[in-house]
């Protein structure tokens, strides 16, 4: 079981609006001990949608998704989740009494649509205007507002899935490598991803403003013994092969 997300809106990918939910998701997760293991970005596109959710409901993943869940003819996602599973959307109970309180007198039919929502949802409370997100099938859905978003993501976070918090330890230690190009380090990676299985190598390479080499960032992430393991012998080998390095910040 994994985190992903999905974010979703024309408004993204013809450039009109740059997302802002990515970076904050990823530190809301590690803030918790947690990691996002993929992302997409969606256009408003029904069919595409509909088919997207319905790979991603098949999976055990969590997932979190942004936008398309307003009243506008735009707003797609709703009827799409519900679509991939196979179900109507109704108008929830909860959802319709909160969008009722928010609204009062000017609560309209438009405004109630808001609150329909696939068969068996349940809702996510909205801090800001009342009006929920919903949660089906470890499927979490919230609008595309960062400021409503993204208090409701960590609500999801921490009354939802409290339990998995920090239960994955996890640690990254990286060194810069000078003097060297990654063909010249590809065995060494090739022999520590063999022999460190459950770890995650990496390596970043960086180019001077003339085209020269820069350095290159290599390290792991993952259990934090088998980081320092791996990491003394990745050290100790490229000393053994003469190349400068130092220590990434932090």
């Amino acid at each position: 079981m994994g985190f992903g997300a999905l974010i979703i809106g024309d408004e993204i990918l013809v450039g009109k609006r740059q997302d802002k939910h990515f970076s904050v998701l990823v530190a809301a997760l590690a803030k918790r001990g947690l990691r996002l293991s993929f992302c997409e970005y969606l256009a408003d596109d029904p069919p595409r949608l509909t088919e997207v959710l319905a790979r991603t409901f098949a999976c055990d993943d969590i997932v979190l998704s942004y936008g398309g869940i307003g009243a506008t003819p735009d707003d797609h996602t709703r009827q799409c989740a519900a679509d991939a599973l196979g179900t109507a959307l109704a108008l929830h109970p909860d959802a319709e009494r909160e969008i009722r309180a928010r609204f009062g007198d000017e609560t309209t039919p438009q405004r109630l649509k808001m609150g329909e929502f696939p068969a068996g949802s349940e809702i996510i409370p909205n801090p800001v205007n009342r009006v929920p997100g919903f949660s089906i099938r470890n499927h979490h859905f919230v609008p595309g507002f960062p400021q409503m978003a993204w208090p409701m993501v960590e609500w999801v976070l921490d009354e939802r899935y409290r339990h998995l918090h920090n239960s994955h330890a996890l640690r990254e230690e990286s060194i810069f490598v000078y003097e060297a190009g990654e063909s010249m380090l590809s065995d060494l990676m090739y022999g520590i991803e063999a022999k460190w299985k459950k770890l995650k190598l990496f390596s970043l390479p960086t180019m001077g403003k003339d085209g020269s080499r820069g350095h290159i960032e290599l390290g792991v992430r993952g259990d934090p013994a088998e980081v320092e393991a791996a990491m003394g012998e990745i050290r100790a080998e490229i000393t053994r092969r003469g190349h400068p390095f130092k220590a990434t910040p932090g």
